[in-house]
C-alpha cells in the first residue's frame, strides 16, 4: 500500500462486501462477501447471507449456530466458480470452519476479513489449506 492519498482496492472490495451485509435478512448477523481475481481487477462473485431463493427472507431460528441462513461465503462461491486459481475474498466477518473448508476447495488463495468470528476455528483451517487470512480493518474510517 504505497499510495495511500488514494483508496487501496482492498479497502475498495471491503467496503463493497459491507454494503452486501445490508442486504442479509439474518437477524443475528448481517455478513456480506466479494471475490475477485488474483489481480484484484475483476469481481467474481458476491453474496451476503439470507435464505434461499425463493423462500422466505427470514431466519429459520434465532439460536447461533441455528438460523438457517445460507452463509456469505458460500453464496458468493457459488458465483464465483471453482476452477479459476488464486482467487481473493472479501467478508466483513471470518468464516465459520464450514465456509473456510468450502473456500479452500474453491481456489481462494487469501481472505480479508473485517471483523473475527465468534469462533476463530474457521481461521484455523483456512490457515491448514494454505489460504492466507489479513485482519483488514486498519482503514476502515479512512477516505470517509
Amino acid at each position: 500500500m504505497a499510495d495511500l492519498d488514494r483508496i487501496p482496492l482492498e479497502e475498495v472490495y471491503m467496503r463493497m462486501a459491507e454494503e452486501l451485509a445490508k442486504r442479509s435478512t439474518c437477524a443475528r448477523n448481517q455478513v456480506g462477501s466479494v471475490i475477485t481475481n488474483a489481480e484484484l481487477t475483476q469481481v467474481l462473485g458476491i453474496g451476503y447471507n439470507g435464505n434461499a431463493r425463493g423462500l422466505a427472507n427470514t431466519c429459520d431460528s434465532s439460536i447461533p449456530g441455528s438460523c438457517g441462513c445460507v452463509h456469505s461465503e458460500a453464496n458468493c462461491l457459488v458465483k464465483a466458480g471453482a476452477l479459476i486459481p488464486g482467487k481473493v475474498m472479501f467478508v466483513t466477518t471470518s468464516p465459520c470452519v464450514m465456509c473456510a473448508k468450502m473456500t479452500i476447495n474453491a481456489n481462494v488463495a487469501r481472505v480479508f476479513y473485517r471483523s473475527a468470528y465468534r469462533d476463530p476455528a474457521g481461521l484455523a483451517v483456512l490457515g491448514a489449506g494454505g489460504v492466507d487470512t489479513v485482519l483488514y480493518d486498519s482503514l476502515r474510517d479512512r477516505w470517509r
